[in-house]
């Protein structure tokens, strides 16, 4: 099994509140990777900086995360998952955010677990499980 990092999660290691390091070791030889739309979040934030300096620092950590992990697309298969997910959470009054959709349905169509620091959401998706960062928070 892999794990998904969610966007979160990379925020928090550019932010230094998570010790990441610590937190991709004790994963040992998992596959990590990141949705597609999770590096179009992380490169909107890049953009957003308030300065020059803010958006070039940002845009260098966030290649460097682009270059070291692997981007998972988004196919007919987690289509299919977040099309029955979507349903799924509509019936039951629990539905999350659009781009955490992808998200979850990318990592349960992939068979992967999820990193994220954003549990309430996706705490919601029935089968999803979520990788233990509590013992990497700073």
């Amino acid at each position: 099994m892999g794990v998904i990092l969610d966007t979160s999660v990379v925020i928090a290691a550019e932010r230094r509140t998570i010790r990441f390091e610590a937190f991709l070791g004790s994963l040992g030889d998992e596959p990590i990777a990141i949705a597609a739309v999770t590096a179009a979040e992380l490169l909107h934030g890049c953009h957003r900086g308030a300065s020059p300096a803010i958006r070039a620092r940002r845009y260098a950590f966030v290649e460097g995360v682009l270059g070291a992990v692997l981007v998972l697309t988004y196919g007919v298969p987690e289509a299919r998952r977040h099309a029955e997910l979507g349903a799924e959470l509509e019936r039951k009054g629990a539905l999350i955010g659009p781009y955490d959709m992808v998200i979850g349905a990318t990592a349960l169509a992939r068979g992967y677990a999820l990193a994220t620091l954003n549990t309430e959401e996706f705490g919601r998706v029935p089968g999803l499980l979520l990788a233990p960062l509590t013992d990497f928070l700073s």
